[in-house]
Formats: structure tokens, C-alpha cells, sequence
């Protein structure tokens, strides 16, 4: 098994490279595609990473993917599985890809924020709009009131 490669994104500009050692992999058998073999053939790809004590990833990459991925996380062991493909050797190269593309979307940074003000004429039509609004319930009025 290779070393994983992320392409380079967002919240990583030189990719990341997560070595084969750090990724574990488990077969079961998968339902789905196939046919007489797919009840002795173990298909199914299991590959999990472990976030916390992984050597791919930054300190502040590390918080960043640990908060964005909390959901999906068992303890810091993020797990993808693949069985949709009859051979393993493609439920493999699925559930790295899966793998790969959940990292990168994870690491890219949240949009700035940028504050606007409303313009000139949003605040002039509005306060026509107050205006009209407070002539109508005048009008509305016992006469006399006053």
C-alpha cells in the first residue's frame, strides 16, 4: 500500500501526504455488486486514520480537521468505507479517495466575513415605508384624540 496523497487545496497549498503506515485497513464482506463469488470474497473496505496522531497534519491543521470532522469521529479515528465496486483492489482506491477528499474539504479555511452598511437609498426607502405606515394608522384614529 502507497503513501496517501490530498491534492493541494484551500487549507493546505502543497497537499498532504499521509504515509501507509499510519493507515490501517479492514476487509469484510460486502452486499451489493457481484454475483456467486460475493458471498467468499472479502470486498468491503474499512480505512481509518487516526487525526490525533497523525504526522500529516499541522497543529492547527490537526484542530481545524479534529472540530470539522467531529461528527464522523470515533475518538480521533476517522474510518470511510467503500463496497461499492465487486473487486477490493477498486474498494480500495474508493475509500482513499473518500479518505482523501473529506481532509481536504475539512481544511479549507471559513470565508472573511466582510461587514457591509446598507446603502443611502435602502435607508431613505425604509423610513418612507415607517412614514407611510405611521400616516396610515393615524388616519386610523378617532378624530379628536389629540
Amino acid at each position: 500500500m502507497d503513501d496517501l496523497h490530498v491534492p493541494p487545496g484551500p487549507g493546505a497549498p502543497r497537499g498532504l501526504r499521509v504515509p501507509a503506515g499510519e493507515l490501517v485497513e479492514q476487509f469484510s464482506h460486502a452486499s451489493g455488486p457481484g454475483g456467486q463469488g460475493v458471498n467468499t470474497s472479502d470486498s468491503r473496505v474499512q480505512l481509518s486514520l487516526d487525526l490525533g496522531t497523525t504526522s500529516a497534519l499541522t497543529d492547527s491543521q490537526r484542530a481545524l480537521v479534529l472540530d470539522r470532522l467531529a461528527g464522523r469521529l470515533t475518538g480521533t479515528v476517522l474510518t470511510v468505507s467503500a463496497a461499492e465496486h465487486r473487486a477490493q483492489r477498486r474498494n480500495r482506491t474508493a475509500a482513499r479517495q473518500r479518505l482523501a477528499t473529506l481532509l481536504r474539504d475539512a481544511l479549507v479555511p471559513d470565508p472573511v466575513r466582510r461587514p457591509t452598511r446598507p446603502t443611502r437609498g435602502s435607508r431613505r426607502r425604509r423610513l418612507e415605508v415607517k412614514r407611510r405606515r405611521s400616516e396610515t394608522k393615524q388616519y386610523r384614529r378617532r378624530p379628536g384624540h389629540e
